[in-house]
């Protein structure tokens, strides 16, 4: 025991040693690239080497780590340290979504954007409090791993693998977009060939060395994107307060986003625009009720236009742009309509600006109590699903003791609360400078940046002249909450390397969540349906090799759906957490702290809760509404007001509610059962590692 110990000291500080010499160098870098970038260095080569840098890096982690062993690939040999596992599974827990969109969903929604604050923090307590050291105690390697010898047979474990397989993959879309999105604006090149660009990254980490690749680079991840996340938001702060502690000032800021929101709603010009939307969106409702004939009476106006131009001899470009209008009008009534369903649209640009600290905002009380409701909802199945989910609870696996799980689950706390501190910051900070700097602005003299991101993708930033005044009126702006982040340093003014090492930070949160997702995906498939199910005598190299051609074919899948661009960030993350808070947590729970829970109670609990969850997506979500064929109203199907993303909480009470009936009206778990229970139940009593049969 002592000389493990002797040994685990030794190992923590040559880790020490070595990340305390990275993070220098990485310091040394960024500052070698902004005095070339004052010298001449033309922006995209600063993309180029950060993005080349970065990846090189964790490819060369990805390398040195390398193995074969079934313990070093599925948990890291469990001797991560405590300390440097909070910090792998913040990178891990840092995504796409934490990173780029919950700033970005701040912005847009003020209050109630708070909810995925309040949320994903909140979880962490859950993890602490209910299942990080009884999973450790357990000592397996999977989630699916627990169910099945909790439950017993392969039923639950096969639900399991399902349930893992549907969130995690949901979740991976979401990170390999925005891994699309940040390698676009790094480079310049298309977004379905950043996306295959940026799979090589995640494919180097994982791929050969699996856990212990995947953690050792999650730490250095990590390390980049908290400095990249933090020094944007720092001189904004000091550029408005002169003071560079942004999270204990920005109050200051958000009076003056206040009193700037209420000049906007009464200015005259904002209400012309306003109007302008509002009567588009509503010629666009009229033209789809008088479908099918409306189809030919307005293709005979723009055919009419035509005729008129060409008898008045008006100018060459105006005679195109309408021929151009009648090539592209709607063919039949089912075209006009997803047309015109677009228009339409618009006419949530008619109303007047979301006003930033409203608590719980709405035009009535009615209003105001559905939004009320859906932010409990979401703030319930965000901390629920943290709990629950799967590339999370795994690397609680990978410490040498209980202890230490535990331990862990502060440090990951205090590594994430880093981030989630500043992002209220970075929202109001971000949204003073577009409310001061951009709207008022002239067009012949917009900042740089805005066609930067227009050219990325105009359905992130749109900024367009609609009453033809010259001036930037903020209804005219239309900014996706997928790039406040990113754009941040261009909107503040800070040089361009300081924008290359946001991306970097973005794509090292990107790559770090797809590294642990997809290596939760090839796990459950490898180790629990191949080994555990089909073939127990399974050697482990053939177990390990199989993990890995499996993980190849994940994420070719996962980078070919979000070349699709099926939703943004947030809301593929949200729904990822609604599924397995719905999947896992009413079956891990009463798993472990109930010894009356059975086989079938579990079997049928997170079937029906998963399967609830799913069912209203379905029905309530756009995308998916098409692929399901759903035609009804959306408004006809929510149920209570609650949006999709947080459709678990009609799962998980379900869940939990079905899983106890039936555990009481079927046979209670066998006595091998019941010792496991105990078993898992005092991690107190366990032992090191070292000694701990695993």
């Amino acid at each position: 025991m002592a000389s493990s110990k002797a040994e685990r000291g030794a190992f923590f500080q040559s880790l020490k040693k070595a990340y305390t010499w990275y993070t220098g160098g990485f310091i040394i870098f960024v500052a070698v690239l902004a005095v070339m970038e004052q010298m001449g260095l033309p922006r995209n080569w600063i993309g180029y080497l950060f993005l080349i840098a970065t990846i090189g890096l964790y490819a060369g982690i990805g390398i040195m780590s390398r193995t074969s062993d079934a313990s070093e690939y599925y948990v890291a040999g469990r001797r991560v340290p405590a300390l440097f596992n909070g910090m792998a599974t913040g990178a891990d827990w840092m995504s796409a979504a934490s990173f780029i969109g919950m700033a970005g969903t701040l912005y847009l929604t003020g209050f109630n954007g708070l909810a995925f604050i309040l949320g994903w923090t909140g979880g962490y307590c859950l993890v602490a409090l209910f299942l990080a050291p009884y999973l450790r105690k357990f000592g397996q390697f999977t989630i699916p791993d627990f169910l099945g010898e909790r439950y017993g047979g392969n039923f639950a474990r096969t639900i399991g693998i399902i349930a893992a397989i549907v969130c995690s993959f949901t979740y991976v879309v979401a990170q390999i977009y925005g891994v699309g999105l940040i390698t676009t604006r790094l480079t310049g090149v298309s977004f379905e060939l950043g996306i295959f660009l940026g799979l090589g990254g995640i494919l180097v980490c994982s791929f050969l060395g699996g856990m212990k690749a995947v953690t050792w680079t999650q730490v250095a991840q990590y390390i980049i994107l908290i400095v990249a996340y933090m020094i944007p938001v720092v001189w904004l702060s000091v550029k408005h307060t002169g003071i560079p502690i942004p999270q204990l000032v920005y109050g200051s800021v958000l009076q003056k986003v206040t009193e700037r929101e209420k000049q906007l709603i009464n200015d005259p010009k904002e209400k012309e625009v306003r109007q302008i939307f509002a009567d588009r969106a509503k010629a666009a409702n009229d033209k789809i009720k008088a479908l099918p004939g409306s189809v030919d009476t307005e293709r005979a106006k723009v055919q009419k236009s035509v005729d008129d131009l060409k008898a008045a001899n008006a100018p060459l470009t105006q005679i195109q742009a309408a021929e151009k209008a009648l090539q592209t009008f709607p063919k039949d009534a089912a075209a006009a309509k997803s047309a015109w369903t677009k228009d339409a649209a618009v006419g949530a640009r008619a109303a007047p600006p979301l006003q930033h600290a409203a608590v719980f905002p709405g035009k009535d009380e009615a209003a105001r109590d559905v939004s009320r409701r859906n932010f409990l909802a979401l703030v319930f199945c965000l901390m629920v699903g943290t709990a629950a989910l799967p590339h999370i609870l795994m690397r609680y696996y990978t410490t040498p003791s209980v202890k230490e799980a535990r331990e862990s689950v502060f440090w990951s706390l205090f590594f994430i609360f880093l981030l989630y501190f500043t992002a209220p910051a970075l929202a109001v900070l971000a949204k003073f400078d577009v409310y001061t700097i951009l709207v008022g602005s002239e067009y012949a003299k917009l900042p740089a940046w805005v066609a930067s991101w227009t050219k990325v993708d105009a359905s992130l930033l749109s900024v367009v002249d609609i009453n033809k005044d010259g001036i930037v009126q903020l209804a005219e702006i239309a900014i996706g909450g997928d790039i406040i982040v990113l754009a941040t340093p261009e909107i503040g003014g800070l040089p361009y390397v300081v924008s290359g090492l946001v991306a970097a930070g973005g794509l090292a949160a990107a790559l770090s969540t797809a590294d642990g997702l997809l290596l939760t995906i090839a796990n459950a498939l490898s180790h629990d349906l191949y080994y555990k199910m089909l073939d127990p005598n399974a050697s482990t190299a053939r177990r390990v090799t199989i993990s890995k051609v499996l993980l190849l074919v994940v994420a070719l899948a996962a980078a070919s759906v979000a070349a699709q661009k099926p939703a943004d960030i947030l809301f593929l993350v949200s729904a990822a957490f609604s599924l397995a808070a719905a999947g896992f947590f009413p079956a891990l729970v009463l798993g472990i702290f109930w010894k009356r829970a059975s086989s079938w109670g579990a079997v049928l609990g997170m079937s029906s809760g998963l399967g609830i969850t799913f069912y209203y997506m379905a029905i309530t979500q756009p995308w998916l509404r098409g692929i399901f064929g759903v035609t009804s109203p959306i408004a006809e199907n929510i149920w209570w007001g609650i949006q999709p993303i947080s459709a678990g909480v009609f799962g998980v009470p379900l869940g939990f509610a079905v899983m106890i009936v039936v555990s009481l009206i079927t046979p209670a778990p066998d006595q091998k059962t019941q010792e496991l229970i105990e078993h898992v139940r005092y991690p107190h009593l366990a032992t090191d590692i070292s000694t701990e049969a695993t």
